[in-house]
């Protein structure tokens, strides 16, 4: 005689969606480990989250970095890794009635993460594959063993195994928990390579130095942006959801295309044989709101890039030469458009191998990136940097091209005040107005701070550096009670003034001048 189905209660259903998360959890962890021997960006949390960036609608990309920073990279992992959850409970609970159905719903899961890792622009071979499907399959076996505590009678007992269901699942949390740290080991083992690489680095010295900071570029005031960067500080923008760790023995870097007629590949130490520069270099990000942070000032070593493309033999497109646009393409996938007119006019175009003193950095690009003063970052700065493609603008759209953002874009003039904070209070008398002004390869000339309706009255500037770098000031105001607004604005080193009208960061760079209001006490 056949036993009668087990009766199902809420709290069965409970552990169902229990079973469903720790499959969920079990089939992440084989993932990992799968990905840590293919490779990280194979994984696929990496793999659907670089595939969200490149489909999100910019507008929501641009929202995201103005309200989460630095922090958008683990908001987007973090809610991946919910939205899983969820759909992980989900399918235990479908497990309950229809198994069949739960483990096809966890095996298209798989089949996406696995398109996600195959069709990004860096995706080397069909291996990149396997985590998903690897980490479904692990998922499917470990739901249908922990639901069939719930739902096959024991001992002809119509009641759910649930004793059988927790012991169970306890046993595949701690194997998860092990196949976690493994995989973090054999990660870990494979990026060491990447690190001894770097920390056995020695940067050579430069046979251009950089001039000495001149005294009086930092200004002697409380809260005021340090003249120079740390590199910990120094901001971060990328599509990057797993870093890249390249062993620097190994990188390597093409220089090909239109009107390269010397085709050339550079190792790492080639490039540091060759006349070694050193220059401070203030970097911008376009989606840099109006007073915001996506700005930082470096000491960056390394080559200058036009000499290498001459040396290729590229000429300028006023020399003749028949490409006018310079792709960069990085190990990640991302391409970084620049006019190859601006990289070769003189300026103190770079690729970059130290930063402040030490290699790269490997958030900022080790072992090697692209610094071009006076353009945005998205238009001049590749990290992770493996080859340099010559072509047109009409023949080819950078990343970022399609999606909005103009092709070509150098850097606006721009202020901010750092002190004192928007919305803070501050007592009578004298108090110091305080911030930066860039307008990278134009330099700045003057600064000027309104109160309220007042007129613009002159900042006092810090000593200027190079006209590649951010310039500090200070207006001494005398403050009276009441509640005030406080506005800046700049007048480059060519004699424009930084415009008044306000525009977003799209398409080629924010604009406006940045104001902040303050309580002044009478006291």
């Amino acid at each position: 005689m056949t036993a009668a189905p087990p009766t199902l209660t809420p709290t069965d259903r409970l552990l169902a969606a229990l079973a469903g998360l720790v499959a969920g959890f079990g089939g992440l962890a084989v993932a990992a480990l799968v990905a840590a021997v293919v490779r990280p960006e194979a994984g696929p949390v990496p793999a659907v989250g670089d595939a969200v960036v490149d489909r999100t609608p910019t507008a929501v990309k641009e929202w995201a970095i103005r309200t989460f920073g630095e922090s958008d990279k683990a908001v987007l992992e973090f809610g991946i890794l919910v939205l899983l959850a969820v759909l992980a409970a989900a399918l235990g609970l479908l497990a309950l009635r229809r198994p069949g159905a739960a483990a096809a719903g966890v095996g298209v899961l798989g089949v996406l993460g696995a398109l996600a890792a195959v069709t990004r622009p860096d995706s080397r071979s069909f291996t990149d594959a396997l985590p998903s499907l690897a980490g479904a399959a692990a998922a499917a076996a470990v739901l249908q063993v922990l639901v069939r505590h719930l739902t096959a009678p024991r001992s002809g007992a119509p009641a759910p195994d649930r004793r059988g269901f927790l012991l169970t699942g306890a046993g595949m949390v701690i194997g998860a928990t092990g196949v976690t740290f493994l995989a973090r080991s054999v990660g870990s083992t494979r990026s060491e390579h990447a690190t001894a690489s770097r920390d056995a680095l020695r940067l050579p010295r430069p046979a251009s130095p950089a001039p000495a900071v001149p005294p009086g570029a930092q200004l002697p005031v409380e809260g005021i942006s340090p003249f120079v960067t740390s590199n910990g500080d120094f901001y971060r923008v990328d599509t990057a959801l797993v870093v890249p760790r390249i062993d620097a023995d190994t990188w390597q870097l093409r220089v090909h295309g239109t009107g390269v007629p010397r085709e050339r590949v550079f190792t790492l130490r080639e490039l540091m044989r060759r006349e070694v520069i050193e220059r401070d270099v203030t970097l911008a990000c376009v989606s840099n709101e109006v007073g915001g942070s996506l700005v930082g000032n470096a000491r960056w070593l390394g080559v200058r890039l036009a000499d290498l493309l001459r040396e290729c033999g590229v000429r300028a497109p006023s020399a003749g030469g028949p490409a006018d646009q310079l792709v960069a393409r990085s190990v990640d996938g991302m391409t970084i458009g620049s006019p190859v007119e601006t990289v070769m006019d003189g300026r103190d175009a770079l690729l970059a191998f130290g930063m402040n003193g030490e290699p790269l950095p490997f958030a900022h690009g080790f072992p090697v990136r692209m610094v071009v003063p006076g353009l945005y970052g998205y238009v001049s700065a590749c990290k992770w940097i493996t080859s340099i493609e010559l072509t047109t603008f009409a023949a080819y759209d950078a990343y970022w091209v399609p999606r909005g953002w103009a092709a070509q874009a150098p850097v606006k003039t721009e202020s901010r005040i750092d002190t004192p904070r928007a919305f803070s209070s501050a007592g009578a008398g004298t108090v110091a107005v305080a911030g930066v002004a860039w307008a990278q390869h134009r330099g700045i000339s003057r600064v000027q701070v309104r109160v309220d309706d007042g007129p613009w009255q002159d900042a006092e500037l810090g000593a200027q550096d190079s006209r590649d770098t951010w310039r500090q000031w200070v207006h001494r105001w005398q403050a009276e009670p009441g509640r005030h607004t406080l506005t800046v604005r700049a007048t480059d080193g060519t004699g424009a003034v930084q415009t008044e009208k306000r525009q977003g960061t799209m398409p080629d760079g924010a604009t406006g001048y940045h104001s902040v209001d303050v309580t002044v006490d009478a006291r």
